[in-house]
């Protein structure tokens, strides 16, 4: 991160599938979690609880946004439409909402106004070098998120889905590729091993590594 913050390394982005576990972020009640069937890791991210495990695609940011503009909303705003580009892809329409982070998607056939989350965001922002980022459901056991109050959300009406709840069957290569080209026409070309991937870690162990390998 000092070495991205300097200048002299270059900027990251992480596509990585942890084992099953819980996150807390910097706002997190612990009362929140109501079934700790995984293990539970302090993240050091912005927000609240959530759930990270097979089937869900991270992503991992590390952009320096003194060279972008040091606008922390900005580069949120621009993180959902990152998704909500992606998704479209897919054919779903994937929608902000100005009191909930992440990226949402209307539940007419659960009841009016229901809408389910299909992706989180929780960064952390340091010497304007941004970490963490955001976690798409591909296909996770959504039943998982029920061992905790999903992001401080326990509104009835709000739930979780994922592409494979909503119909579209598609592989991890199909979104990886799909995240790499509209992450592309929002930020930037990457150059060609910009995008690393690991399988099945922790956050402890991805921070670990990432912190230990050379940016490439």
């Amino acid at each position: 991160m000092a070495e991205i913050a300097a200048g002299r390394a270059n900027e990251l982005v992480w596509l990585l599938e942890h084992p099953p576990l819980y996150t807390a972020g910097t706002s997190a009640d612990r009362a929140d979690v109501i079934d700790a069937r995984f293990p539970v890791y302090e993240s050091g991210r912005g927000g609240q609880m959530t759930y990270h495990g097979p089937g869900q695609r991270v992503a991992y940011v590390m952009l320096d946004l003194k060279r972008r503009g040091p606008d922390v909303r900005r580069f949120v705003v621009t993180l959902e439409e990152w998704i909500i580009r992606a998704l479209a892809i897919f054919d779903i329409r994937g929608e902000r909402r100005e009191d909930r982070i992440g990226v949402w998607v209307r539940r007419p056939e659960k009841g009016e106004g229901y809408e389910d989350k299909i992706a989180a965001i929780g960064i952390r922002v340091k010497q304007w070098v941004t970490l963490h980022g955001m976690a798409l459901n591909v296909d996770p056991n959504l039943s998982h998120f029920s061992g905790i109050v999903p992001c401080g959300v326990n509104e009835q009406r709000y739930g979780v889905t994922s592409l494979a709840d909503l119909g579209i069957s598609v592989s991890r290569a199909e979104v990886d590729v799909t995240l790499r080209r509209e992450f592309e026409s929002l930020f930037g070309k990457t150059r060609g091993q910009a995008v690393g991937r690991t399988e099945n870690e922790s956050p402890a162990a991805r921070t670990e590594r990432s912190a230990s390998n050379p940016s490439r």
